[in-house]
């Protein structure tokens, strides 16, 4: 079962990381937001048994063309607990910044190194993303995290070898995470709550970037 995650720093700091590139990544010149495909999945809300979402800030500086919205779910009944943040922008920055760089550099211990991932969704199709697992010790409790990503042009989500390479050409590109509290010494695959949760959020997010 999900347990109420703890902040989630580094999920902010990944947002934050894409103004390194402003000089060099192109941008949606003369627009004062994302293209209409891309505002749908910012607009998008995950519908889920009994989990509500409030949106959370986030650090993107006003100059980077980039947008990024994270919202942080809660089940009423259970306390269970996740954030899911998407990114769209130019394909420069948004390919790059990837928790596997982020986290240790926050501070956090890598404790299961990223590896791709693909699952069946509800209403039929797959997904394919990277998933790692992180941990940083408190004086008082170790905050571990399991975080997913991957990225998508308009079709499913996917996790390329070089994404920066691989979506050179593209006019725009957005990327997901999916960010759950993790036991320590807890087992490598997801429990049955955890595992609908990420089904659901991969599958209902790709609806809305490709509508």
């Amino acid at each position: 079962m999900l347990t109420k995650p703890a902040t989630l720093l580094c999920a902010l700091l990944l947002v934050g990381g894409a103004a390194v590139h402003g000089a060099v990544t192109r941008r949606w010149a003369g627009s004062d937001g994302p293209p209409p495909a891309s505002a749908k999945l910012h607009a998008w809300t995950l519908a889920l048994g009994d989990y509500a979402a409030k949106e959370i800030p986030n650090d993107l500086p006003p100059t980077e063309k980039s947008v990024a919205t994270s919202r942080q779910y809660t089940s009423a009944g259970t306390q269970a607990g996740a954030v899911v943040t998407v990114i769209t922008g130019a394909p420069g920055s948004v390919a790059t910044h990837c928790p596997d760089v982020c986290y240790p550099a926050s501070g956090y211990r890598t404790v299961r190194e990223p590896v791709k991932q693909t699952v069946e969704l509800p209403g039929g199709g797959t997904a394919t993303y990277y998933v790692a697992e992180f941990e940083k010790k408190r004086a008082t409790a170790t905050e571990r995290q399991r975080v997913r990503w991957g990225w998508s042009t308009g079709g499913p989500w996917e996790a390329p070898d070089r994404p920066r390479i691989s979506y050179l050409a593209a006019r725009e590109l957005a990327k997901i995470y999916v960010i759950t509290p993790a036991d320590e010494g807890g087992p490598a695959d997801d429990p049955p709550a955890v595992k609908a949760f990420v089904a659901a959020a991969f599958a209902q997010s790709a609806a809305a970037l490709a509508n």
